[in-house]
């Protein structure tokens, strides 16, 4: 009889066999929004003119949210994307922020230090809320970090204002390995977290015919064809 009110019981729960409930679905990553640039956070595009997170050769977006800046990457690449804080426009003992995609597919939150052209894992990391996925040949990841830190060499305080270093490159086995391109894109002036800008970059495809040497050749030319030759 005991075991029949037990065998009854377990029917009119549902009990499926299984001692523990299954855990609940992950949320998925949210998209980055570029509506907001300029607006209520700061972004970087550098690519195609007009390009967004999902679509720029490299993009970068900062927020202030209370004692914390929050910075969303995303890159065109399969390994991993950067943004390094520098007092000048050139690498060498800058704070660098890297999401890394691994070889089990998860994108971590790393904190490295330049050391000339060497970056150089440091073990403390200021990140905190990480997330970040690895879709459609792309590594986007989204991080928070304080603005006040204690002072220390290798982590800089964001209320200061630094040019930004861009950056994005292959990875083997989980670690990062030199950029794309030899000369990465920078700032052009130094960020500040309280100033939101939506700036962009093109990227060598698209500066062509934007220089001044450029758009005066073609007046030049231009002119030649018109007046023709003697």
């Amino acid at each position: 009889i005991l075991f029949l009110v037990v065998y009854l019981v377990m029917i009119y729960f549902g009990y499926t066999g299984y001692p523990f409930p299954t855990a609940p679905p992950v949320d998925p990553f949210a998209k980055i929004r570029v509506d907001d640039c300029g607006k209520t956070k700061g972004c970087f595009r550098y690519g195609k003119p007009g390009c967004n997170a999902e679509t720029c050769d490299y993009f970068l977006s900062y927020r202030r949210i209370g004692a914390d800046v929050e910075f969303e990457l995303s890159a065109d690449t399969d390994g991993w994307v950067a943004v390094g804080f520098s007092s000048d426009k050139k690498m060498g003992g800058d704070d660098v922020m890297a999401c890394v995609h691994d070889d089990n597919g998860r994108v971590r939150i790393q904190h490295f230090y330049n050391v000339g052209q060497w970056a150089k894992e440091i073990q403390r990391n200021p990140a905190r809320d990480e997330e970040g996925v690895f879709e459609n040949n792309r590594v986007t990841c989204r991080f928070k970090r304080p603005v006040y830190v204690p002072r220390e060499e290798t982590i800089i305080d964001l209320h200061l204002s630094w040019y930004y270093l861009f950056a994005w490159g292959p990875a083997i086995q989980g670690s990062i390995t030199r950029h794309d391109i030899d000369s990465p894109p920078v700032s052009e002036r130094v960020v500040s977290i309280y100033k939101y800008e939506d700036i962009f970059m093109p990227s060598a495809a698209y500066q062509t015919f934007s220089s001044p040497f450029c758009l005066l050749l073609i007046v030049a030319l231009t002119f030649y064809l018109l007046m023709g030759t003697p």
